[in-house]
C-alpha cells in the first residue's frame, strides 16, 4: 500500500461512540483539531468516581481547542437511543459525513467469567454492544451519507478476536491473559463485526459509503491502564507494552480523510502496524500540502 493525502475535514460531521474514554475520545479531539463537527455518544456524561473519562470531560477539552461538539448520552445497546443519537445528530448539523463505531463492552462481569460460567444475558449484552448497535447504526447513517455524496465507518474491533493473531502484534503478559483478555463474548461479537463489515462493503460502495476495519492493538487507555497498575504492571515500561490511544485514533482519522477510501474498503487493519508501514505522521494536524485532492504520497511499505 501507499500512504494517501489527507484530505480537509473542516466542516465534516463525525460521530464517535464511545468518546468518554480511551480510543474513542483521543479520536474525537483529533477529528476536532481537524475541524470537524464531533458528536460524542456514551452512556458517562458526568464523571464516575468508578470509571475515568466522561463525556462532559471530552466537550470541555474539545472546546478548549476552539472546536465544536456535542454530547448525546447513549446506551449503545438501546435502540431507541441509537436513533436519537443519528436523528439528533442530523437536526443539530444537517448531516453526517463519519461514523466511527468504537464503544465496545469492556467492563463487567464477563471479564472475570469463564465460557461454562457465562449467562446467556451476559453473552448477549456483548453482542447487542458490539456487533448489534455498528450493525443498527451502519444501516442509518448509510443513507443520509449518500444522499451527501458519501461518507465513511470505521469499525474499531480487536486483534485478539484473530483465530490467528497477527504474528507481529504483541502478546500481553500471561498474567493479564488469565484475567483480562479471555472473553469469549468479546472475541465472538468483535470478529464478527469484522466479518460484518468485510461482506456489506460492497453494497455500501455502490452508494458511496466505505466501511473500513481497524484493530487497534493492545492500548493504554485508562481501564486497561489501572488493570495492569492494579496487578504490579507499569504499561509504560518494558518491550511487550499497550500502545498509547494516540496510536489508533491517528489511524482512525487517516482512514476517516484518507483520498482513495476504495483501496481500504471492506479491509482490516491494524493500527500501528499501518502507521508504520504507510509513514503517517503521529501529528494530526501534519499532512501534505498540495493542489491536487488525491495525491498519492510515494511512501511504499
Amino acid at each position: 500500500m501507499e500512504r494517501q493525502k489527507e484530505q480537509d475535514l473542516t466542516g465534516k460531521v463525525v460521530i464517535v461512540t464511545g468518546a468518554s474514554r480511551g480510543v474513542g475520545r483521543q479520536a474525537a479531539l483529533y477529528f476536532a483539531q481537524r475541524g470537524a463537527k464531533v458528536v460524542l455518544a456514551a452512556r458517562t456524561v458526568d464523571p464516575d468516581p468508578s470509571l475515568p473519562g466522561s463525556l462532559g470531560e471530552a466537550l470541555q477539552a474539545i472546546e478548549a481547542m476552539g472546536g465544536e461538539a456535542l454530547v448525546v448520552q447513549t446506551d449503545l445497546a438501546n435502540q431507541a437511543d441509537l436513533r436519537r443519537l443519528v436523528d439528533t445528530t442530523v437536526e443539530r448539523f444537517g448531516g453526517i459525513d463519519v461514523l466511527v463505531n468504537n464503544a465496545a463492552s469492556t467492563v463487567g462481569s464477563v471479564w472475570q467469567k469463564k465460557f461454562l460460567d457465562l449467562s446467556f444475558d451476559e453473552w448477549s449484552n456483548d453482542f447487542d454492544i458490539n456487533l448489534h448497535a455498528p450493525f443498527i447504526l451502519m444501516q442509518l447513517v448509510t443513507p443520509i451519507m449518500a444522499a451527501r455524496g458519501g461518507g465513511r465507518i470505521v469499525n474499531v474491533t480487536t486483534g485478539s478476536g484473530e483465530v490467528f493473531r497477527m504474528p507481529e502484534e504483541h502478546v500481553p503478559p500471561a498474567e493479564v491473559v488469565g484475567r483480562n483478555l479471555v472473553v469469549p463474548s468479546y472475541f465472538a461479537s468483535k470478529r464478527a463485526l469484522d466479518r460484518l463489515g468485510n461482506v456489506i462493503a460492497p453494497e455500501l460502495r455502490k452508494h458511496g459509503v466505505y466501511v473500513i476495519g481497524m484493530h487497534p492493538g493492545w492500548v493504554a487507555t485508562e481501564i486497561v491502564s489501572a488493570r495492569l497498575e492494579a496487578q504490579g504492571f507499569d504499561p509504560k515500561e518494558g518491550d511487550n507494552r499497550p500502545v498509547p490511544p494516540s496510536v489508533p485514533a491517528r489511524m482512525i482519522v487517516y482512514f476517516a480523510s484518507c483520498a482513495n477510501p476504495e483501496e481500504y474498503t471492506g479491509r482490516l487493519f491494524w493500527a500501528e502496524r499501518e502507521m508504520a508501514g504507510l509513514g503517517v505522521p503521529a501529528d494530526v494536524t501534519e499532512t501534505e500540502r498540495t493542489a491536487e485532492d488525491r495525491l498519492i504520497v510515494t511512501t511504499k511499505v
